[in-house]
């Protein structure tokens, strides 16, 4: 299958880009590299430097059968301080890239949503069902495609999925988390175990949690590239569905800390900080829907499988 990978020069796009690959599947990346790094895009994919709102070209030239979409702004803090970036790029953007998809008439596409679109949910673990009440405007931003794509479905037959994740770690085909801002837990532990970050903050040790610290749901990113592998022949013409991606448990920022103390053998200094407004206590997804309808399952479910994985991509060298 000819598919275009937009955001295929991230995190996440590049480890799906290589299972894509892998696959053999003919894969063309579109990515604007503002967060993205052009080396992060596997060896065998065509690479177009653009922007989603630039988008039509590539597509008429490419003429892809399917579009995986991960190209957005994801930073939460900076959605409220700088609203406007994040409903140009992550809903102007994805409009721009569903109209050039129509022009073509390639109406098959798997989005990268988010847990961000359920707000602070009222119960754990969070369903499909669950009601959707954004916090942020990068949440907001996300579930405006999301209900996007449910009336492109329905006007224009397109057949899709939008895959809203929890937490994403670990490593796949030589591939981790790089980003100029890290905000993410596991990267930050492991660059206070390297030694380039000082300590670890923890945001509150009061949560009604068994150990005080907040607890968040984990996938790895390899069965995150699976899930979007079984999702993308999944839905028929006319239909949008929805999906969970997150192992079902969840861990704490604690058990987080131990775990990376434990892969790496050093120390990580904590310190205790005030809870965030609007953290809250557990986040933990239910993936029994995918589960039922496509028969994915994380087969990399261990905390210390994750960090092990990043650990040994992002490690120093021996002195």
């Amino acid at each position: 299958m000819r598919v275009l990978v937009a955001g295929g020069a991230g995190y996440i796009g590049s480890v799906v880009t290589a299972a894509l690959l892998s696959g053999g599947h003919e894969v063309t990346v579109l990515d604007d590299l503002s967060t993205g790094h052009a080396d992060a895009v596997p060896e065998g994919a065509t690479f177009v430097q653009a922007s989603l709102h630039d988008s039509a070209p590539v597509l008429a030239d490419v003429r892809p059968e399917a579009v995986l979409h991960f190209a957005a702004k994801s930073l939460v803090g900076v959605s409220q301080t700088q609203p406007e970036d994040y409903w140009h790029t992550n809903v102007g953007g994805s409009l721009a890239l569903l109209e050039a998809m129509r022009a073509v008439d390639c109406r098959r596409i798997v989005f990268s949503s988010t847990a961000a679109t359920y707000g602070e949910p009222e119960s754990v673990p969070i369903t499909e069902d669950a009601p959707t009440r954004p916090t942020n405007t990068y949440g907001a931003s996300k579930l405006a495609v999301d209900h996007m794509l449910t009336s492109y479905a329905v006007a224009h037959r397109f057949a899709a999925v939008s895959l809203r994740y929890f937490n994403v770690a670990g490593a796949g085909f030589g591939r981790g988390e790089r980003h100029a801002t890290e905000t993410h837990l596991i990267p930050i532990a492991l660059q206070v175990a390297a030694g380039t970050r000082e300590a670890i903050t923890v945001y509150g040790e009061d949560y009604p949690t068994p150990d005080g610290t907040c607890i968040r749901d984990y996938v790895h990113v390899l069965d995150l590239a699976d899930a979007h592998l079984l999702a993308l022949p999944a839905p028929a013409p006319g239909e949008h569905r929805v999906y969970n991606l997150g192992n079902g448990t969840g861990f704490s920022v604690q058990q987080v800390v131990d775990a990376v103390r434990e892969v790496t053998g050093h120390p990580v200094p904590v310190v205790v900080g005030a809870r965030r407004a609007g953290d809250p206590a557990q986040l933990v997804a239910s993936s029994e829907r995918i589960r039922a309808d496509l028969g994915w399952a994380p087969q990399h479910a261990e905390l210390t499988t994750m960090v092990r994985d990043a650990w040994e991509l992002s490690r120093p060298a021996p002195r």
